[in-house]
């Protein structure tokens, strides 16, 4: 089977892409692991040289801004990798998984569920891909650090995985951040730590002919929009009905649906987001695990809906404040969504960061907060 590498070099050939030095290193890294890997395999160098392995394969942590081709790098390798006990998921879809392996670990075992979760998880798989490591809860981060420690150490699971932020950014400020500290520094010692951060973001030339606001709504807004997730996360239309749900933990034992959800990018209505009842807890979980949000339906806003107006700038401040990129249909542009009533003033702000979200510059900045935001 060709490797990573050669199947990379093949792409830039053909002119589907163009040469990125960071996206080879990777590529390069990922084609050694590769050959590590194979090399296991009944028959391959390392078992013909010893009766058992002696040194473990160090994993690969790939992590840079939206649309630098990890995503892209990680099919290349999964599709390569010539092993059967491998598996690629989403990092959020495993930590469901993990939960629900030690719900089940505390009914048939006596002490602590992770490792005989551990022990389930990693049944047939020597290599675990995940796609968009990132930690937005409490409760994941507390069991991160013994759970990896577990299917690393003593299950011999090689991890390959990747996220927009390097590990030290990881739940970044989030609560009983310290229980989460020693995860860090696994990383660092079983993870190759790759940066894939450079300046040019690909997945923009993907939706460069798309605007990310459409107005009125109907039917041709809801297919642009369509479009963009399509275009955002490689999903296939035709398989349109099987496009991924999630849970998304926000604070107080507390999920939230995601009717739409993959590689990042979520969809959500307005009335889910802003007609239901939703704080900020909700928008701020949302724009730490999401680097593109797609909102649909969203309507005039006038004094009969004050508090869903109210709701959708403090949704808006989190979204702006964290970089998300968004993607909207709405009845009208911007400056006209909210012409008059209670709050119209204050709505001013929100129209100006609606407006600035729609920018090239702001279109190219990396998801995640920062410490002083554009406009202040």
């Amino acid at each position: 089977m060709t490797g990573t590498l050669a199947r990379y070099e093949q792409l830039i050939a053909s002119g589907e892409l163009q040469a990125d030095p960071d996206q080879r290193r990777a590529a390069a890294r990922l084609d050694a692991l590769q050959k590590e890997l194979e090399a296991e395999r009944p028959g391959g160098l390392l078992t013909q040289l010893f009766s058992r392995k002696t040194v473990r394969a160090e994993g690969v942590y790939m992590w840079g801004g939206v649309g630098r081709g990890k995503s892209m790098l990680m099919d290349l390798f999964h599709e390569s990798l010539g092993i059967k006990e491998k598996r690629r998921v989403h990092f959020h879809a495993f930590m469901q998984e993990v939960h629900e392996a030690m719900r089940e670990a505390r009914k048939t075992h006596e002490g602590d569920p992770i490792p005989p979760a551990a022990m389930k998880l990693s049944e047939g798989v020597r290599v675990l891909a995940f796609d968009e490591m990132v930690v937005t809860n409490s409760a994941d981060a507390m069991i991160m650090s013994r759970l990896f420690t577990q299917l690393i150490l003593e299950r011999d699971v090689t991890i390959v995985t990747t996220s927009n932020r390097p590990p030290q950014d990881l739940y970044k400020d989030g609560l009983n951040r310290e229980h989460f500290l020693p995860f860090i520094d696994l990383i660092h010692a079983e993870l190759d730590v790759v940066s894939l951060n450079g300046p040019t973001d690909y997945r923009l030339d993907r939706i460069g002919d798309l605007k990310s606001w459409y107005s009125p709504l109907g039917d041709p807004a809801t297919n642009k929009v369509r479009e963009v997730f399509f275009r955002l996360t490689d999903f296939n239309p035709e398989d349109a009905a099987n496009v991924p749900s999630s849970e998304l933990a926000v604070g107080a034992k507390r999920t939230m649906h995601v009717p739409k959800a993959l590689k990042g990018v979520a969809v959500f209505s307005f009335k889910r987001l802003c007609v239901e009842a939703r704080g900020a807890p909700d928008y701020l979980a949302i724009a730490r695990a999401y680097h593109t949000v797609i909102i649909v339906g969203i309507p005039e806003l006038g004094p009969e809906k004050r508090n869903e107006a109210a709701r959708f700038v403090t949704l808006i401040d989190a979204l702006y404040e964290h970089r998300v990129k968004l993607f909207a249909t709405a009845a009208n542009e911007p400056e006209t969504l909210y012409p008059s009533g209670d709050g119209s003033f204050e709505f001013e702000r929100t129209v100006s960061r609606l407006n600035e979200m729609q920018s090239d510059e702001y279109m190219a900045l990396g998801h995640g907060a920062h410490s002083s935001v554009l406009l202040g």
